[in-house]
């Protein structure tokens, strides 16, 4: 198994044909309308979670600098 089938452009017209046939132009207007403000809507809902976890990703204190304790800077622990 290769996965998903090629789809050509006479598959697609010939799907087309079939969901114009069973649906028809006005009900098919209406669906496209609904499509887009479904995308729309989840794209908002995308970039609104990007921007959730961008500012809890600037809340994260930066550790990737290397600490130094008492053995790196010289000093010598009390005995």
């Amino acid at each position: 198994m290769s996965g998903l089938p090629n789809i050509g452009l006479p598959e697609l017209l010939l799907i087309l044909g079939v969901v114009l046939l069973i649906f028809g132009p006005r009900r098919l207007a209406g669906l496209g309308g609904a499509l887009g403000q479904t995308i729309r809507d989840f794209q908002r809902a995308l970039k609104g979670l990007e921007d959730e976890v961008g500012s809890d990703v600037d809340e994260i204190p930066d550790i990737s600098e290397k600490q130094t304790g008492p053995e790196e800077t010289g000093e010598r622990k009390p005995s």
